[in-house]
Formats: C-alpha cells, structure tokens, sequence
C-alpha cells in the first residue's frame, strides 16, 4: 500500500533525524563548546540551527525572554556572570531593592485603601482590627 509505504518511510527518516550525529538537545552539553553559527531555522523564524566548531548542533528558540526571565538568570548565572559584571549587578541590586521596596509600599497602600473603603458596609471591620492590633503587641 503506497500509503502505509509513506508512512514507514516517514518513521525511518524521523528515528534517522533523531539520532544524527552531533545533534545536541541537552544545553549542559553545550557547555563550553564555541559557535561556528547560527542559521535561521526556515519556514520558523523564531527558530535558528546553532552549529558548533566540533560539528555538533542543536535547534533554539528565538533569544526573545521575557524581562521575568532575564532577571531570574541574573539571579542563576550570577556566580558565573558577576565576576565579569560587577559594577552592573550592583546596580542592579540596587534596583531590585528599589522594586522591592516599592512593591511593598504599594501593598501597604491597598490594604490601607481597602480597609478605608469597607469600614462603612461592614461596621465590624472597625473592632476586628482592634483586636487584631491587640494580638500583635
């Protein structure tokens, strides 16, 4: 059957591909290998092939994180980065902590504005928080 015969070809031709020499899908073996280059992957431009000196290679993702996403791998990779980058990572340390700050501050913020905002349609709100503040000293 010709269609079944396309088929097993398809299988035969994707466990090839999946065992190519040099193909590289774990990024700790990537570890200190050098780029030879990276080729845009076609027909998927958020995509590139990334071929390295020794003739291996691996398939990546457009480099377009999310700002979460590089402020974490500061954080991961500070250990290998700082060294190289210490006047930047103190200033942002000091940025972080501003964020942190003000995060805080805004919180703070919109609790207050919510308990201004209750105490007329709930009465209790009042005298619950006396109790609380009670509680903590």
């Amino acid at each position: 059957m010709p269609t079944e015969d396309k088929w097993k070809a398809n299988m035969e031709k994707v466990a090839f591909i999946k065992q190519f020499p040099g193909l590289t899908l774990d990024w700790k073996a990537c570890e200190r290998k050098t780029i030879q280059s990276v080729v845009p992957l076609t027909g998927k431009p958020s995509a590139s092939v990334v071929v390295f000196t020794d003739g291996s290679f691996t398939v990546a993702p457009l480099l377009a994180p999310e700002p979460w996403e590089l402020g974490q791998a500061l954080l991961d990779a500070r250990q290998h980065l700082e060294p190289r980058h210490r006047e930047a990572y103190a200033d942002y340390d000091k940025l972080a902590k501003r964020d942190r700050e003000a995060l805080r501050s805004a919180r703070l913020e919109k609790i207050i504005g919510a308990i201004q905002n209750n105490l007329e349609q709930i009465p209790e709100l009042k005298d619950r928080l006396k109790e609380l503040v009670k509680e903590w000293k």
